[in-house]
């Protein structure tokens, strides 16, 4: 940029430095202002810290302090002015409107008492707000729809307007379920500020007191080489397959979702190394692209952190974090092999992978170890242990400092020809908090202008109009339930981060995919027949001929059309009844994963697949195509929650949990197979019936003859095509003999 004599050199220099590095240690660019923002961003987040360890403010000026200074970072990183940015006007209004915003949110903690105070004092009902309130709250929501809109587009932004809008008056015209009492506005603005479901409740908590905390842990895990050491590990692991190079990406990518919980930043720290790396080992440019941002899809997945899902699953059905982390091993691990099956089909059917030496860093590996495993593990135990997973990640973090600290002494006593471990001084540390506030700033603005939607959702009651909706249009068929939430998150995950995505359809239709899973135990009890007279009593509210048979049962047939016939308000009241509440919890569990895996597709499926076309930047392949490839890669995102559906993947015991797993892989190769129409080698007509029934007698659940069955028939396939292959490669290679 030409530097202007009006311009003081060291805003020339802040210019000269795009607003996204803001919050790095670049002595290039360093200038006082510069070094002020840094400043407060490491403050920031040794607060996040203290705060959830040690200090004790309350709820609400935790949430507020939390909003407040994401909300500054986010005004001057994420500038609307564009070209106008890097003027002293757009740099100075940045700033004034990132503090206004900030002490509005500040005020409205302050605020609360006094709120109460003076309402309690009056004899009316509305809450009496005073001037500077209403201003502070107003400058709020303007901020909430403002900065989603600069870090995420415009569809949160759009919603929020029509959420706000559906309680305020919208509601009262529209029909049917959907319609709903209007508010007066200081209501709204009350509900809207100070609920639980409101912009400082519950999503704000799971933001200020778990996701940034495990953002700043990844800052230190990547500022300390954890992520060399992934690398280096997926090459020992991987490096001597055919096809190594991309069974690193998938590897690799899958411990790097442990890190960063985000697919888009995982295809980018991880693709940069992996897809060239891919492409030298004859991949095509496309495939290599499809499975760098399929694997990194499920680093969303990916145990412990599972970016920020389990965190809002754990909040919102009330199940513990260890739980929900520990029935999502299996998935995991299922989702990432459906991967590699892939990859290894497309390295033998276009003979590609070999010849490529994937030499191992020991150094980084030796090193980045003791700083990925030993505080990962410290964090691993604590969460096992019953402790929150803000108190787990705060000391995982003091964990790797330590053993950094203490790999440094090492290195020096035995020498620097070992191992070089990157020495976590106060710089380095600095940068692992800074990068870490860097990746909350998404979250931490988006949580809290969710929380709008969310106050309207639950103050209006529209989360059962759509319930019934799904309900109605699945007509009891869990499958199609299934289809209609993952057309719903394609779309809404077009415009919306996936944690967003989740979010809103767990509120919406969780409830009706939990109350459809809970029907199957009702039927079977219908079936046999219901011997208690209270429970057979609540069916003569339904208007069905077959209320008549509960007591002395009925076909599944018949079951099934009562459970269609009872109405949505009615079949709420009759299953806490019917179903025995720790199976309920389960359901609802199974329903929260199964929407929780649905939303990662609009990372990996087309029209809009941010993680798909990170990778097609980075492959120089066409986007659109790589985003169809990384579509058919990541086709395990819809093979496991059917499995969370129709199987106790998640509910059974040790046993059974491994028996599914086991011989699921088997049916997730066949179904790989039948998709790329290739196996070990060429398929024959015959195979793809065999492998059709191999597949269904694997996922058959928790039957030892289907299973074995199955099994055998797929690996007889594998064997065929092989030999196939061998007798199609002979000719050619006996030919090509001098």
């Amino acid at each position: 940029m030409t530097q202007t004599p009006d311009i003081p050199e060291d805003v020339a220099a802040m210019m000269s430095a795009r607003r996204e590095d803001w919050l790095t240690l670049d002595r290039a660019t360093e200038t006082p202002l510069r070094m002020a923002v840094a400043t407060l961003a490491v403050a920031f987040g040794i607060w996040h810290i203290l705060t959830n360890v040690w200090l004790t403010e309350p709820g609400m000026w935790q949430n507020a302090i939390h909003f407040a200074g994401f909300a500054f970072f986010a005004s001057i990183i994420y500038s609307p002015w564009k070209a106008a940015a890097d003027t002293p006007r757009g740099l100075a209004v940045d700033f004034v409107y990132g503090l206004l915003v900030a002490a509005s949110a500040l005020w409205i903690a302050g605020a609360e008492t006094g709120l109460y105070e003076r309402t309690l004092a009056q004899t009316g009902l509305a809450w009496q707000f005073r001037t500077l309130d209403i201003v502070a709250g107003a400058v709020l929501i303007f901020a909430a729809l403002d900065l989603s809109k600069r870090v995420s587009g415009w569809v949160i932004p759009i919603l929020i307007v029509l959420s706000l809008s559906y309680i305020l008056f919208l509601g009262s015209y529209l029909p049917g379920v959907f319609r709903a009492a209007s508010l007066p506005p200081n209501d709204v603005l009350f509900r809207t500020l100070f609920n639980d479901e409101g912009m400082f409740g519950i999503l704000a908590s799971i933001s200020s007191t778990n996701i940034t905390l495990f953002m700043i842990f990844g800052g230190f895990l990547v500022a300390s080489g954890a992520a060399d050491f992934v690398i280096e590990l997926s090459k020992v692991v991987a490096g001597r397959i055919k096809g190594g190079a991309a069974f690193v990406a998938v590897l690799s990518s899958s411990l790097t979702g442990t890190i960063s919980g985000s697919a888009i930043a995982n295809t980018a720290s991880t693709g940069v190394i992996t897809i060239p790396l891919m492409k030298s080992n004859g991949f095509r440019p496309k495939f290599a692209a499809g499975v760098e941002a399929a694997a990194s899809t499920g680093g969303q997945l990916m145990p412990p952190i599972m970016g920020a899902g389990a965190f809002v699953m754990a909040s919102y059905t009330s199940i513990p974090y260890a739980t929900i982390v520990t029935v999502s091993i299996v998935p995991a691990i299922l989702y990432f092999l459906s991967v590699a099956f892939i990859v290894r089909i497309e390295a033998v059917k276009h003979n590609v992978g070999e010849g490529i030496s994937l030499e191992v860093d020991r150094g980084k590996m030796l090193s980045g170890g003791l700083a990925f495993c030993g505080p990962l593990g410290v964090m691993i135990w604590l969460l096992l242990s019953g402790v929150t997973p803000a108190y787990a990640a705060s000391w995982a973090i003091a964990t790797l400092v330590l053993v950094s600290w203490g790999a440094t002494l090492l290195s020096k006593i035995v020498g620097p020809g070992l191992f070089a471990p990157v020495q976590m001084g106060p710089s380095k540390i600095a940068e692992a908090i800074m990068m870490g506030i860097r990746s909350s700033i998404l979250t931490g603005v988006l949580l809290v202008a969710i929380g709008i939607m969310n106050n309207a959702i639950v103050t209006s009651g529209v989360g059962n109009g759509f319930s019934l909706m799904i309900a109605q249009w699945s007509q009891g068929s869990l499958v199609l339930a299934i289809v209609l939430i993952g057309l719903a998150s394609l779309v809404l995950g077009m415009g919306l981060p996936v944690t967003a995505a989740y979010i809103i359809l767990a509120i919406l239709t969780a409830p009706a995919l939990a109350g459809i899973l809970a029907d199957g135990v009702i039927v079977e009890a219908l079936m046999a027949g219901l011997a208690d007279p209270t429970q057979s009593a609540m069916f003569m509210l339904v208007d069905s001929p077959h209320a008549l048979k509960v007591a002395e049962g009925m076909t599944r047939e018949e079951a099934v059309q009562l459970m269609r016939d009872i109405p949505f308000e009615l079949a709420v009241t009759i299953r806490p009844l019917l179903v025995d509440p720790a199976l309920q919890t389960t359901f609802l569990l199974t329903a929260h994963l199964i929407i929780f895996w649905l939303s990662q597709d609009s990372n990996v499926t087309p029209p809009v697949c941010l993680a798909a076309f990170a990778a097609a930047g980075i492959a120089g392949s066409r986007p659109m195509a790589t985003g169809f490839q990384s579509w058919k890669i990541a086709k395990g995102l819809y093979i496991v929650p059917l499995m969370f559906a129709y199987t106790p993947l998640i509910s059974g015991s040790f046993a059974e949990v491994m028996q599914i797993g086991f011989f699921g892989l088997f049916a997730i190769y066949a179904t790989n197979a039948l998709i790329q129409l290739y196996a070990e080698g060429p398929l024959k007509v015959w195979h793809y019936p065999m492998l059709l029934v191999g597949a269904v007698g694997c996922y058959w659940p928790l039957n030892w003859a289907a299973n074995l069955g199955g099994a055998a028939v797929v690996v007889a396939v594998v064997l065929m095509s092989r030999r196939a292959m061998g007798a199609s490669t002979h000719p050619t290679q006996t030919a090509a003999q001098p």
